[in-house]
C-alpha cells in the first residue's frame, strides 16, 4: 500500500514510517521539512495522489489551550479535506488513553479536537488511544530539571514502548477502519517519579526529584485516570527491557 505519515519525523512518525517500510509499504512522509506544510496545506493535495492510508502522528508543544487547540485542528482539517479530495480511503489517528476524563490538560483538548474532527469527518478512519512512553518520565522532569533538581507530578501511568506503538500504527494503517481501537497500553502499571528515577540512573544520570501536583499536570490526573480500559491491548515491550537499552 501507499500510505502517508503525517509528522513523519517526529519521534512517532519516523518509527511509523520505519515499521511500514519494513512491512512492504510506500511511505510517503508529511511534515515541513519535507515540503509539506500541513498548517498552510502546502503540497498537500499532489502529495496524497494515490496514497491508501494515512496516518496522522502530529502533535504540538504549545501550553496555551486555544492556541493548542487552534493548531491541531487547523492541521487535521486540511489533511482530512486533502484527503477526502484525493479519495484516501483510511484516516489513522494516534490519540491519548484518558484524554475525556481531564479537562484542564491544553494537550488533552488539543487531541480531543482532533478526535472531533475525525469522528465527524467523511475519510473512514481510526482512532488508536496510547498510553505514555516509556521516556515519558524523564522527558517531563526535564521540563523543570534547574541544578540537578526536578519537579513531576506523581501520576500513575501504564507506560508503552514508542517502537510497540509504531508497529500497531503500522498494522491498522494496513487494515481496515474501526473506527476506535482498544487502548493499547505497556505491559504493567508504574508511578512516573520512580519511572524518572529510573530512567535517569540507567543513563548515568543522578537527578532529584519533587513530586508535585502543580504545573501542567493536577490532581484531576491522580488515581486511575490515565491506566487503560479492561479491553486494553497490552503491547510487549516492557519498562524494564527499555530502561536495559537506556545504558
Amino acid at each position: 500500500m501507499r500510505i502517508a505519515v503525517a509528522g513523519a519525523t517526529g519521534h512517532i512518525g519516523s518509527l511509523t514510517a520505519t515499521a511500514l517500510k519494513r512491512d512492504g509499504h510506500e511511505v510517503v512522509g508529511l511534515s515541513r521539512s519535507l515540503g509539506v506544510d500541513l498548517l498552510a496545506e502546502d503540497g498537500l493535495d499532489r502529495t496524497l495522489v494515490g496514497v491508501d492510508a494515512v496516518v496522522d502522528a502530529t502533535n504540538t508543544t504549545l501550553n496555551d489551550r486555544s492556541r493548542a487547540v487552534d493548531y491541531l485542528g487547523a492541521v487535521t482539517r486540511n489533511l482530512l479535506a486533502a484527503e477526502e479530495r484525493a479519495g484516501v480511503r483510511h484516516h489513522v489517528l494516534l490519540s491519548i488513553v484518558g484524554i475525556h476524563r481531564v479537562e484542564g490538560n491544553p494537550h488533552y483538548a488539543a487531541k480531543r479536537e482532533q478526535e472531533r474532527l475525525v469522528a465527524g469527518g467523511a475519510v473512514p478512519w481510526t482512532i488508536v488511544p496510547a498510553t505514555q512512553f516509556h521516556d515519558f518520565a524523564a522527558m517531563v522532569a526535564g521540563w523543570t530539571e534547574q541544578d540537578g533538581v526536578a519537579a513531576l507530578p506523581p501520576l500513575l501511568v501504564q507506560p508503552v514502548a514508542p517502537a510497540d506503538v509504531a508497529d500497531v500504527l503500522a498494522e491498522v494503517a494496513a487494515g481496515q477502519p474501526r473506527e476506535r481501537h482498544p487502548d493499547l497500553a505497556g505491559p504493567a502499571p508504574q508511578d512516573l517519579v520512580d519511572m524518572a528515577r529510573r530512567t535517569h540512573r540507567a543513563r548515568g544520570r543522578e537527578v532529584t526529584l519533587v513530586p508535585t501536583w502543580s504545573g501542567l499536570f493536577g490532581t484531576e490526573m491522580a488515581g486511575n485516570v490515565l491506566l487503560p480500559g479492561e479491553d486494553a491491548r497490552i503491547a510487549p515491550t516492557t519498562f524494564e527491557a527499555w530502561l536495559a537499552d537506556q545504558a
